[in-house]
């Protein structure tokens, strides 16, 4: 079914309207848990634009955005830096971790890109966790890191939709693009596109590096949204979970990992108020989404639409 672009736009506007509208109607724990949502979106988007349009499934994003993290929360409140400069330094960190991930994992596939970029997480978690004059070990990090101005819940909500709006624009932009569409290509035929004469290598390293600092500026505005950093923020479930919200939401559309990171984030909140074994309301999810709706719920749903078309038409 096709829907003209007039239309799109105008849902996209209402969905940012009714967005904006978070902190009058919910202030409080609601707007914290939206900025949380805007936050991993980021993260998720990012972790799908190499899963789903470099046909390479990435563990080691929760890394790159806890590296982001760790720089922040380090040079604001350990250097008592500007909160600006540990931004920038903060996504420069993980532009430089991308980077080096990249140069060690593109020329993998498969399986092997999956263990190899879950081990090189399993690394940075472990200087963290033993470099303790600068991580602060299992203790972590802990002091205010946002700025004054961005101290209201309800500002720093819209400074953060802001940030999430400008990038996802970003992202859009970049998968619709001649290289993004190249990155399309190599996930369907790598060798195909070698020989109609691309460096898929030097294309896969730039995707990567773009998609890194995508998630090092989601880790840096968690830095300012949780003002605490520890292990756990680079561990092996901060990657998974950012894959499994690209997933649930619909690996290669994108915008699946605003839908991904909404239901988990909500879900994870409500049902870890009731029971600690929230994780297995997790798995379930993943689970049921596995076997009803494989290409996500952004995916399935364009799938639906997309046979309703072909039945009218």
């Amino acid at each position: 079914m096709y829907i003209r672009p007039q239309v799109k736009y105008a849902i996209t506007a209402a969905v940012v309207l009714l967005t904006a509208l978070v902190p009058l109607v919910f202030p409080g724990y609601q707007t914290s848990l939206a900025t949380q949502i805007l936050i991993y979106a980021l993260l998720a988007m990012s972790v799908d634009i190499m899963a789903g349009f470099a046909g390479r499934t990435p563990l080691c994003h929760g890394a790159i955005f806890g590296v982001a993290t760790y720089v922040v929360m380090y040079y604001v409140t350990t250097v008592g830096g500007s909160p600006w400069i540990g931004v920038l330094l903060g996504i420069a960190a993980a532009v430089a971790v991308s980077l080096i991930f990249a140069l060690l994992a593109v020329r993998t596939t498969g399986v092997y890109f999956l263990l190899l970029t879950l081990a090189l997480g399993m690394v940075v978690w472990g200087v963290c966790m033993r470099w303790t004059s600068v991580s602060g070990g299992e203790n972590g990090l802990r002091g205010v890191a946002r700025p004054e101005a961005l101290a209201d819940p309800a500002t720093f909500f819209y400074f953060v939709l802001a940030v999430s709006l400008v990038m996802t624009l970003a992202m859009w932009r970049f998968v619709r693009s001649p290289f993004g569409l190249t990155l399309k290509g190599i996930r369907e035929s790598e060798s195909r596109m070698r020989s109609l004469g691309y460096d898929t290598t030097r294309h896969l390293l730039i995707g990567f590096m773009f998609s890194g600092f995508m998630a090092g500026i989601a880790g840096a505005m968690y830095a300012f949204f949780n003002s605490f950093v520890s292990p756990s923020t680079v561990a092996l479930a901060q990657s998974v979970k950012g894959l499994l919200m690209a997933i649930v939401g619909g690996v290669g559309t994108l915008f699946g990992g605003i839908v991904g990171s909404a239901l988990i984030v909500i879900l994870e909140n409500v049902v870890s108020s009731y029971t600690e074994r929230w994780s297995m309301a997790m798995g379930l999810l993943f689970v049921l989404t596995m076997i009803f709706a494989p290409e996500g719920i952004v995916g399935s749903v364009r799938a639906m639409m997309g046979r309703r078309g072909k039945k009218q038409e």
